[in-house]
């Protein structure tokens, strides 16, 4: 049997990079920009297809508790992570990550952003089943996943891939 499979939805940013549609009292993730969903609920339900809600997490800060339990009432008390301060990507990973592993003892955790579009989730939701699939043959390990960059962004890291590859199209 492999490893419990967890979700971590990053949903703590203030989004003053898409000013001024989102502000700090309503980033991005909690806004609908495309459809009748808001971010936050699109990403949830995209990752509920592979992974039960009770082992869905979602990050973010004390200020943005009430509207994620206002948009995502099915996510329990437990699952929702506060961070103390906001420090960016890597700390907050460590911060949920160490909390999952008190629940779970063995697991392997998909981080996820809270404010991405999948246009194909059928593969998305295939690509990470197979992630959690090779991460359960490893002792340990790391699976990167992303896009093929369409232009320069300092903004963003750039991933070196292995002739082992798999292309996620949107």
């Amino acid at each position: 049997m492999g490893k419990e499979f967890c979700a971590l939805i990053m949903a703590g940013g203030k989004g003053t990079r898409f000013w001024p549609k989102s502000t700090e009292d309503k980033p991005k993730q909690f806004l609908k920009l495309v459809g009748e969903k808001t971010m936050i609920q699109m990403t949830v339900d995209r990752v509920e297809k592979i992974i039960p809600i009770d082992r869905i997490f979602v990050v973010t800060c004390s200020k943005y508790v009430p509207i994620l339990k206002e948009q995502v009432p099915k996510l329990q008390e437990k699952n929702i992570i506060v961070e103390p301060v906001g420090r960016n990507t890597a700390p907050c990973i460590l911060l949920a990550a160490t909390y999952i592993k008190q629940i779970y003892k063995d697991v392997n955790i998909a981080v996820l952003p809270s404010d991405h579009i999948m246009n194909n989730e059928k593969e998305f939701c295939d690509i990470l089943k197979d992630a959690n699939e090779a991460l359960n043959t490893s002792v340990n390990g790391i699976i990167t996943i992303g896009i093929t960059p369409n232009r320069p962004e300092t903004g963003y890291g750039y991933i070196e891939i292995s002739r082992k590859k798999r292309i996620y199209k949107q």
